[in-house]
């Protein structure tokens, strides 16, 4: 595994880079026939082999088969790889929705634990608040898995501050995993938040493939003046906003997943930066 930076150091033991790999397009929520499923495998490989340590899943990603996934690519993993997962959602009748009973969500913690083919989940994220379940069950059973050794490290995806403050007057949450871009800061305050607290914000939906990024746009033009693609602009955007930022941009090819990683080494100058801020939606 090639070393990356910049980093981001969940605690003393922990630090990962600040650019992972979200692996949801490996499968998307459909199983894959052999020859995508081939392609996935080596798409993942290849992540791990450009200095990729955070890769992102979930139970619900095609009903588990991201997490068997990634075992069969990455198993036995290399030292310093963090797999993160989550769960809290279910499909009943083809929409999402969230499910956060405590007997679930330890029944698919379990589950994610076979698939991966691990022992403990180095970061585990709850989906979605159940807001039928009081947020002290859900925790509090995430909580008592910790205890048991089965999880390191516990987050969150798509809080508010209210319920990111609440969450942490129950357990320690080590990250926060909202969506977040350029033109989408609707999570600006809980980005804010996490900065003043040192969690991890993992943007997910990080590349908004908007007329912005058109070559008449903002991003098209710094993009042109510095040679790069309007997705890398994007990402060295966030990874320049924020210290603890930690974008997750996926893909379900190697062609893109190369551009994604060169992003890392790209630098703006502060007046790209600043037209780059004054962008937003509309």
């Amino acid at each position: 595994m090639t070393a990356c930076e910049p980093r981001f150091s969940f605690d003393e033991k922990r630090s990962v880079c600040r650019l992972g790999f979200g692996a949801m397009r490996l499968t998307g929520h459909d199983r894959k026939p052999p020859a995508e499923h081939q392609a996935a495998l080596e798409v993942a490989r290849r992540a791990v082999e450009l200095g990729v340590d955070f890769i992102d899943t979930a139970d619900s990603y095609a009903l588990g088969a991201n997490e068997e996934l990634l075992a069969e690519a990455l198993h036995p993993y290399p030292d310093g790889l963090l797999i993160a997962t989550k769960a809290g959602q279910s499909r009943p009748r083809g929409d999402w929705v969230p499910l956060g009973r405590p007997e679930y969500l330890c029944q698919q913690i379990e589950l994610s634990l076979r698939r991966l083919r691990i022992e403990r989940i180095e970061l585990f994220q709850l989906h979605r608040i159940d807001p039928k379940v009081p947020l002290a069950d859900q925790l509090g059973a995430l909580a008592e898995l910790r205890d048991e050794g089965k999880i390191a490290r516990i987050g969150l995806s798509e809080v508010s501050v209210p319920e990111l403050e609440a969450a942490r007057g129950i357990v320690e949450i080590a990250s926060v995993q909202n969506r977040y871009n350029l033109t989408d800061r609707a999570s600006e305050d809980v980005l804010d938040y996490c900065e003043r607290a040192g969690i991890a914000f993992i943007p997910w939906l990080p590349i908004d493939n908007g007329r912005h990024a058109e070559s008449t746009g903002v991003v098209g033009k710094v993009a042109a003046e510095v040679g790069a693609t309007p997705a890398q602009v994007a990402l060295a955007w966030l990874l320049h906003r924020s210290p603890v930022v930690v974008p997750i941009p996926g893909t379900s090819t190697r062609a893109h997943l190369e551009e994604n990683v060169a992003a890392r080494n790209l630098e703006l100058t502060a007046d790209q930066y600043t037209r780059l801020d004054a962008l937003r939606a509309g």
